[in-house]
C-alpha cells in the first residue's frame, strides 16, 4: 500500500474506532494509524481464508456472531476497554463496493455510550483498490486513512435517541472525510498532463 494518514488526534485512553469498511486489509490500514486496536469480526468469516483467518488472529480479532445478539463479544468488547484498550468495528457490517450503499449499524455507537468512552470515526479510501470485493490477491494502490474528531456520548445525552445520533454523527463524519479524499485525488488526475505531452527524458 501506498499509505497515507491525516487528521485529528486520538484521545489517551480506551476508545471505539469506527471505520467505513472496503477490504479485509482495512484492519491493517487502521492499525498502521492508530496502533493496537481488538476488531469484532463476524465468526462466520472464519474459516473461509487461511489470509483472513491469519490477519483475524494476529490483530486479536473478538469473534461475533451475525445471527443472533452477539452478547459475548460485547463482555469481551467492554472488558477490554475497561482495561483501557481500543476496540474497532465496522458499522456497515459488510464490506461494500461504494459508500454510501449501506446504513451503519448501532453497535459502535452503543459500544462507545455503554463504556461511556469517545467514538473515533474512521475514513478509508483506497483499500478497495489494494483487495476490494470478489478480489483474490493484494494489489498495490494508494490509501488514505483519515481519523476525524471524536465523538463525544456526553454530547447527545439530551437526544431523545442517543445511540442513534451518534451513529448519524458517525456517517456525516465519515461522509465528509472521504468527499475531500476523492475530491482531491480527482483534482491531482486532473493537473497530470495528457501522455502525449509528457516530455521524454533525454538521452
Amino acid at each position: 500500500m501506498d499509505y497515507e494518514r491525516r487528521g485529528a488526534a486520538v484521545p489517551e485512553g480506551p476508545v471505539v474506532v469506527a471505520a467505513n469498511h472496503y477490504s479485509h486489509v482495512d484492519p491493517v490500514a487502521i492499525g498502521m494509524s492508530l496502533g493496537l486496536i481488538r476488531f469484532l469480526a463476524v465468526d462466520e468469516l472464519f474459516g473461509s481464508s487461511r489470509f483472513f483467518d491469519g490477519l483475524t488472529h494476529w490483530l486479536g480479532a473478538i469473534p461475533m456472531p451475525r445471527t443472533r445478539v452477539p452478547l459475548g463479544a460485547l463482555r469481551s468488547a467492554l472488558a477490554e476497554l475497561a482495561a483501557g484498550g481500543t476496540v474497532g468495528l465496522f458499522p456497515e457490517g459488510v464490506r461494500v463496493w461504494v459508500w454510501g450503499e449501506t446504513e451503519p449499524r448501532r453497535g459502535a455507537a452503543w459500544l462507545a455510550r455503554r463504556a461511556g468512552v469517545p467514538l473515533i470515526p474512521v475514513a478509508i479510501a483506497g483499500t478497495d483498490r489494494v483487495m476490494g470485493r470478489g478480489a483474490r490477491r493484494i494489489t498495490r494502490a494508494r490509501v488514505t486513512v483519515v481519523i476525524c474528531d471524536p465523538i463525544q456520548p456526553a454530547d447527545h445525552a439530551g437526544a431523545r435517541d442517543p445511540v442513534g445520533a451518534m451513529t448519524a454523527e458517525w456517517k456525516r463524519r465519515v461522509g465528509e472525510a472521504l468527499e475531500v479524499v476523492y475530491r482531491e485525488w480527482a483534482e491531482e488526475v486532473a493537473r497530470r498532463p495528457p501522455p502525449a505531452s509528457r516530455k521524454r527524458p533525454s538521452r
